[in-house]
This record gives structure tokens, sequence and C-alpha cells, in this order.
């Protein structure tokens, strides 16, 4: 029997063939995206497990978590300065950092920090922490040598950002991976952020206007009358001692000592011109919206199997109507009618496994090309892989191509020999 089978699909390559791959690529469609959007999950809550609260101004909670988080460019709004110190002085906050945007290099997001993130987000891999304001720390996902001097733009270079020359950081560690967007990030001191951009010192209205517009329009040159630019001195030592006259800032990223700690911080900073957040509570509302995307996906990826299924169905019925002499020539000869229902049974159940096989391993590939390509993009490593509950997705599969498999062999069963010899 299995000779006869294999010499069968060999004479019948071609629409074997076909019937394979309409399977496998209805197949790859539904085992892509489940994994694209599961690794997608797992990604970005591995991201944002490194980071237990962010503060920022009142706003889009979303964006501030995207701004800060994950490194996405966007206009946030400043919150006051003297935020920081009272973050840093506080018992129950084990170290606050804050976070500067605007410039880049190389595609590469330059991030005024200090070096309380530069030394709890990961250790380094080689050299040192910055200790002067012309120094600056790497993400293990940049590709610069340490030594390299570092001259940044004023917002993207590829929408016609400025390049400073007042200022070039020298590259004194990298850190060591982190699979998060800051293993593409150079870490600068946050004064020489605010030094570059005429921010020094005591930080008026009019200065908090000048960096908003910074942040509005990363593209543009600065035109808050003469606060766009200034000086900074790269041998200047860091003094992270935070004052009420602390520029305005964008975010702060805080490491509460205990989860009740983090609680009380959270309630504390929601209001009186701030916004506190839980990274993880924020993922959760996007996650539904994602899993709204999901499920239409989902059912897109539903209909073409069903489409493909009754395509095959049809196809198969119309072959075993093509067939119907060979198949009263098995029964002439004295194949009983279960070798006929196991022959034409296990044709069209072979080509539907191997339609299944093939699928698992393209949609397996392309989750894992599109992984790759976000995580080349983003930093975000997104892990790509089956878990055990896809088991029964494979089992439920292949027990419906097994019927779907049966209606066409039931048709060739119930043939008579005699009938099919006249056909």
């Amino acid at each position: 029997m299995t000779r006869f089978i294999l010499a069968d699909l060999r004479r019948l390559w071609a629409g074997s063939l076909v019937i394979v791959l309409l399977i496998a690529f209805a197949t790859a469609l539904g085992v892509a995206v489940t994994l694209q959007e599961r690794a997608l999950r797992l990604g970005s809550a591995r991201a944002a497990d490194r980071f237990d609260l962010v503060v920022g101004a009142p706003g889009s909670e979303t964006q501030l978590l995207l701004s800060s988080v994950f490194l996405q460019p966007s206009p946030l709004p400043l919150m006051p300065g003297n935020v920081l110190g009272k973050l840093a002085a506080d018992p129950r906050v084990a170290w606050a950092a804050p976070v500067g945007f605007g410039d880049s290099f190389s595609g590469y997001p330059i991030v005024g920090t200090s070096t309380a993130l530069t030394t709890n987000l990961s250790a380094l891999k080689e050299g040192r922490v910055f200790s002067k304001a012309g120094e600056a720390v790497i993400g293990a996902g940049v590709t610069l040598p340490l030594g390299y001097e570092v001259k940044p733009t004023h917002g993207l270079a590829a929408l016609g950002g400025e390049t400073h020359t007042e200022l070039a950081y020298r590259i004194t560690g990298r850190m060591a991976a982190t699979g998060t967007s800051w293993d593409r990030a150079i870490l600068v001191p946050i004064q020489s952020v605010w030094n570059l951009h005429g921010m020094g010192g005591h930080a008026d209205e009019h200065d908090h206007a000048a960096e908003a517009h910074h942040a509005e329009d990363p593209g543009h040159e600065d035109h808050a009358g003469g606060h766009g630019h200034g000086h900074v001195d790269p041998d200047a030592p860091l003094d992270e001692n935070w004052t009420a006259e602390a520029p305005g800032l964008p975010a702060i990223l805080v490491k509460p000592k205990t989860i009740a700690d983090a609680y009380k911080l959270r309630q504390d900073y929601r209001g009186n011109g701030t916004l506190a957040v839980f990274p993880g509570e924020v993922l959760t509302n996007l996650y539904a919206t994602l899993g709204d995307a999901k499920r239409v996906l989902s059912a897109v990826a539903v209909g073409a199997q069903i489409l493909v299924a009754a395509a095959v169905l049809m196809v198969t019925v119309m072959h075993i109507g093509q067939r119907r002499r060979q198949i009263g020539a098995l029964r002439a000869f004295g194949a009983p009618q279960s070798a006929v229902l196991a022959i034409v049974w296990l044709e069209l159940f072979i080509l539907i496994a191997l339609g299944i096989l093939f699928g698992f391993a393209i949609g397996y590939g392309a989750a894992m090309m599109l992984s790759a390509m976000f995580s080349g993009e983003s930093g975000i490593v997104l892990p790509v892989g089956f878990i055990r509950d896809d088991l029964k997705s494979v089992a439920a599969i292949v027990l419906f191509s097994a019927m779907l498999a049966l209606a066409p062999a039931l048709l060739a069963y119930r043939q008579s020999p005699a009938a099919a010899l006249r056909a």
C-alpha cells in the first residue's frame, strides 16, 4: 500500500505540490501572528521589568512609558526640576535617575541621565562610568569603540538636525546587554544636556519653554531667545547633588526600596504637576489593544485557512471523480473497500500534514525574521518560540485535517467497481 501511495503522489506531483503550498501558507499566517504577538508581549514586558516606577509631567501614560522606557522619540511636557531633588532625598527611594532626550548620533538616541542609572541598569562590560561633562557610556548594541568622540545632533540627522559644535562626548564605557532599547542608547550626563541647550543654572520659565520647543520640534533649531545653545566644559566634574533650581525634566526613573514604597510613591506623585506610573500597568493597557489587533489578524488567518480547506476539499473531490476508473480497477482486482478507503485517506492526509509541517516552519521563520528586524531597530529582544499550549493547537489542526481527508475517502469507498469501470 505504501508503494502504491508514493507512486501515486509522484505521478500527481504538480497537483500535490499546489495543495501542500496552499495549506502551508495558510497555516504560516496564523503561526506567524501568534508567535509574533507573543514575542512582542514577552519582549516588552522583560524590557519594562527593569524599571519599577516612572515619574513625569501630567499627560499620556502610554507616551511617558514609550519615551522614557522604550526611548521612542516624541515630545513630552516637562515637570518641575525640584522633583528630582525630592525623589533623590526620599528615604523610600533606592535611586532616582533623570532622563532627557532630544539629541542623537548615527541613529542612536543620546539620553541625558546620571551615574545612578548607568551603575544600576546594567553592569559595565568594559571601561568605566562617565565622571566628567564630556564623557559618555554606550549600550551593548552601539557599534562604536571606547574613546570615540560623539558629536550630538539636535534631533534626528535624517530630518535635517543640526550638529552641536560646542561639545563632543568621549566614550568611556560600554554596558552589558540588557535586552532593552537602552542597548542602543548613548548615555551622557544630564548636566551636559542642560548646558548644551542653554538650560544650565537657574531654570526660569523661559528655559522651560525653550526645552519644550526643543522636544516638540527635534529636527529644527531652537528659536527661544538664544537659549538653544550653551557652552559646556568637557572636563567639568559632575555634581549630582540635585537642587530645587534644576531645570525641568521630561521623566525620572525611580527604584523604590520596597513594593509598599513603590505604591506610596506612585500615590504621592500622581498630582500637583507630576504623573507616576508603573510600566507594567501601562503595558497591560497596550496589551489589550494588541489583543484586539491579534483577534482581527487571527480571524483573517482562520478565514484564509477555511477558504484553503474548502478549496482543497473541492479539488480532492474532483480528483476522486477523475480517478473513478483507477478505483474501480483496484476493486476489480480484489482490493477491499477498506484498502481503497485507506489509500485515498492517507494520500490526502499526507499532503495536508506536509502542508501543516511546512506552514509551521515558514511561520516560525517569518516570526524570527520580523523579530530580528524589530530588535535591530529598537534594541528590544523579542523571544520567538513555541509553548506547550501550541501542542493543543497542533493536535486540533491534525484532527481537523484527518476529518477533512475522510470526506473524499468515503466517496471513493462507496463507489461500486462496475459503475466505476463504466465511467
